[in-house]
């Protein structure tokens, strides 16, 4: 047997909108809004989908799963992301990877990477 990722959860407040911070991000578009759950899907249709689920409390510590995005030009994907309301932190680096972190409205954390 064998897994395969197909969605992503990422718990909020208000997912409605946070999916207008996540679509205009991602490019994605919201493929179905369920009282609380908002689902997100590549507007190709292949790739993993993004679900913004309501929960009663906010993030609270670093978050224990996050996504890892790819950009060809991270630093003005970083300026991009920023301008939509995200906060960009620190940036890391190993032998042919560079990445920042960024949190989006809500404080949950993604990072922006690219190979060097």
């Amino acid at each position: 047997m064998a897994l395969s990722a197909r969605m992503v959860t990422i718990d909020c407040r208000d997912p409605r909108s946070l999916a207008a911070f996540w679509t205009a991000a991602t490019g994605y578009a919201v493929a179905g809004d369920h009282d609380g759950f908002v689902l997100l899907a590549p507007a190709a249709g292949d790739g993993v989908r993004i679900g913004l689920q309501q929960v009663p409390e906010p993030r609270a510590g670093k978050n224990r799963v996050h996504i890892d995005f790819h950009a060809d030009d991270r630093a003005a994907e970083l300026a991009r992301l920023a301008a939509l309301g995200a906060t960009v932190h620190g940036a890391h680096s190993v032998p042919g990877l560079s990445w920042t972190v960024v949190t989006d409205p809500e404080g949950n954390e993604f990072c922006v990477a690219q190979g060097d």
